[in-house]
């Protein structure tokens, strides 16, 4: 028998079969993390209720409960009566358990924060490299050419990410380099862009830090510069690719097997000459919907997910898709996979997990013409690069091939547009008839400052977390 005002497992899916579709509708808009915690808020707050409604007894190992006027003798009972007749009253005191956990939860972290030594301030000058011998203009300067775009990751344990962080914002700063630098306690991932002369001495400050251990070819490399991007961004964040589930409980050191371009090749070959290719392994795109849609390999599985923070969302929604098969996954340049491979091998369903080292940058190096066809999207103001010549979407409007990318027209929309040159000519420019719309009004009225980017026609009516299944 269960412990008093506990609700017995076999009633436990009796007392969510029964719940009504507010509550479902509630819990399904909630993270992977934020309904664990919905979920143990109700648990709670239904063996409080029940316990509330109990009788004492004066005969030892009897237990009775009145509610509603009537009197139950077995656990059962009541947890039934609860279930089927208090859901709204559960409801209620759930959310509001579920408010005071999630206030006390951000209370206590904000203590801990401030309750943290500051670290001692460490000299950073010796991570920056000489450049007296190097002319401004060599730094900042494009006239002699194309400058360089970096892509690169590094997982490690990194003691003083605040400390990283300055030396990564005064680094980028004296070389004259834009793009997006994220530090963590895991590690650090960056994309930055300048000249070729900034790009080499980057790479080389990073090569040398004693922390990160890098090698060159662990940089993947692209035509652009400075340019590429508005701004430069440097922070610290709990993870240096925001999957939105904590490193502590799924680390990068349970990723999968690593293959080299070359090996994952050979493995995309022989399931493209077998056929037949989800019936023991699943080629895994793992990157979000606007990036495979312009460019996968062949035959991949795709999931059509916004970001990266819904794909472990999407893995637990279709978990049989995965059973005792063999995965390969793939993303831009590796870090993704790091992450979503060791989420994928935790929940212990796949005979084998393999991701392609470097991603689809490094593949594409070694086989420009290979398996990988359309452009490879990036995460700068060019959008994408190709190596191939194939076209593999259509224009939204008129679904003639293209796959150039622009930024929706209006001011507060945030969206990716594939629009062709013919129907921008007409005014076609917003990703979404919606958009199109407001976008008119907004033009015929009165200039108004730039508003934030809102939920429109493209996003409201996708599903968050699409089934495969």
């Amino acid at each position: 028998m269960a412990s008093d005002g506990a609700p017995c497992t076999e009633f436990m899916d009796l007392e969510l079969d029964t719940s009504t579709s507010t509550r479902l509708k509630l819990e399904s808009q909630l993270s992977v993390t934020l309904r664990k915690y919905y979920s143990f808020c109700r648990r709670k707050t239904f063996a409080a209720f029940v316990a509330s409604k109990r009788k004492d007894s004066q005969k030892e190992g009897l237990a009775s409960w009145c509610c509603c006027g009537q009197n139950f003798s077995e656990h059962s009972a009541i947890h039934k009566h609860v279930a089927r007749t208090h859901d709204t009253e559960i409801q209620q005191l759930t959310q509001s358990d579920y408010e005071s956990l999630l206030n006390q939860l951000e209370e206590e972290a904000e203590t801990q924060q401030l309750n943290e030594k500051e670290p001692d301030p460490v000299d950073i000058s010796s991570w920056i490299p000489n450049t007296s011998h190097i002319s401004e203009e060599q730094l900042k300067s494009t006239t002699q050419g194309p400058g360089k775009v970096l892509l690169y990751y590094c997982y490690c344990q990194v003691q003083d990410p605040h400390t990283i962080c300055t030396w990564q914002k005064t680094l980028c700063e004296k070389l004259h380099l834009t793009g997006k630098v994220r530090v963590a306690a895991e590690g650090i991932n960056g994309t930055v862009g300048g000249t070729n002369v900034a790009t080499e001495l980057y790479i080389e400050a990073m090569c040398s830090h004693p922390l990160f251990k890098m090698d060159k070819e662990d940089f993947k490399t692209s035509d652009g510069g400075a340019e590429c991007f508005s701004d430069l961004r440097v922070g610290v964040y709990k993870e240096i690719v925001p999957m939105g589930v904590d490193p502590g409980l799924i680390s990068y050191q349970l990723a999968g097997t690593h293959l080299e371009p070359e090996e994952f090749h050979k493995e995309v070959e022989a399931l493209l000459t077998k056929g037949n290719l989800c019936d023991d392994t699943i080629l895994l795109d793992c990157r979000n919907f606007y990036e495979s849609k312009i460019g996968q390999f062949t035959q991949c599985l795709a999931p059509n997910i916004r970001k990266f923070s819904y794909f472990p969302d999407y893995v637990d929604q279709n978990i049989e898709l995965f059973r005792d098969k063999k995965v390969l996954m793939y993303c831009t340049g590796g870090i993704r996979c790091e992450r979503g491979s060791a989420y994928l091998r935790s929940k212990d369903v796949c005979k084998e997990v393999y991701q392609l080292k470097g991603g689809i940058h490094k593949y594409l190096e070694r086989f420009p013409e290979g398996f990988y066809r359309g452009k490879l999207f990036v995460f700068d103001e060019r959008y994408a690069i190709s190596s191939n010549n194939d076209i593999i979407s259509d224009c939204r409007y008129c679904s003639s091939p293209w796959d150039q990318y622009e930024l929706c027209s209006t001011q507060f929309c945030c969206q990716l547009v594939l629009s062709c040159l013919s129907c921008r000519q007409n005014g076609l420019t917003a990703c979404c008839p919606t958009c199109q719309t407001k976008g008119k009004t907004h033009s015929e009225g009165s200039p108004t400052a730039p508003q934030h980017k809102e939920e429109c026609e493209c996003t409201d009516g996708r599903p968050r977390i699409p089934r495969d299944v």
